[in-house]
């Protein structure tokens, strides 16, 4: 299973070893790709909306196309980040606000229908539901149905301090959420009634930008195509 991790930090931080605990029960080390925010990407979107019109006129493609090849290529994405504020890394949503046109609104990739995602944060105390749902939310809107979340407070500030107790735990959920992801992707009903309401929606003209409906044309997915068959 090829697997792709997205991390909203650049040290090797408790949510880094939890992610990587988890991609090493599924994949091969050859199986897995890596990226370290702000390392790998490192902008904040610009409100241009040029990527509503044509995503590779974003002035940071050159920089967000190696990840997307990666997630393209992948079975499976894991994005780790540690709590900052009851919220994800600033990093980690810097990637996904440069994202937001592949939405189902918008113009979604077919190929997102057909992927598995885990969502996981850390953080010291309470918090890490909150950072999931902020990830959890785009990558949902992007057409990822088998969505897993793995919060997890490690009452520490490094995997070092982190309880033998608490590790213990982790490694049983670890066990469990690898069985669920080693299922055949079921795309589901929400997705489904999603995708459907939008594909009416530019089958009328209610399009953020003209390059939208001829998008849709083009997929077929106006006439009744849908991406994850």
């Amino acid at each position: 299973m090829k697997t792709v991790l997205i991390h909203g930090q650049n040290h090797k931080g408790s949510s880094y070893h939890i992610g990587r605990l988890l991609a090493e029960s599924v994949s091969s080390a050859e199986e897995i790709t890596e990226f370290f925010l702000p390392r790998d990407f490192d902008h904040f979107c610009v409100g241009c909306y040029t990527c509503l019109e044509d995503e590779t006129k974003c002035p940071f493609w050159a920089d967000k196309k190696p990840i997307l090849d990666a997630m393209e290529q992948a079975d499976l994405l894991i994005f780790t980040t540690p709590t900052y504020c009851y919220a994800p890394s600033a990093a980690m949503k810097s990637l996904l606000d440069v994202l937001f046109d592949y939405w189902i609104v918008h113009r979604p990739k077919a190929w997102m229908f057909r992927k598995k995602a885990v969502i996981l944060s850390t953080s010291a105390g309470s918090g890490a539901k909150k950072a999931i749902r902020v990830i959890r939310d785009s990558v949902s809107y992007w057409g990822v149905s088998q969505i897993e979340t793995l919060p997890v407070a490690v009452q520490a500030t490094n995997w070092k301090q982190v309880p033998e107790k608490i590790k213990q735990k982790i490694h049983k959920r670890i066990a469990k959420l690898a069985r669920k992801v080693q299922r055949p992707v079921k795309v589901s009903v929400r997705t489904k009634f999603m995708f459907w309401l939008f594909s009416k929606m530019h089958a009328g003209g209610m399009d953020a930008s003209p390059a939208e409906k001829p998008y849709w044309q083009a997929q077929g997915w106006l006439s009744g195509k849908r991406p994850w068959k």
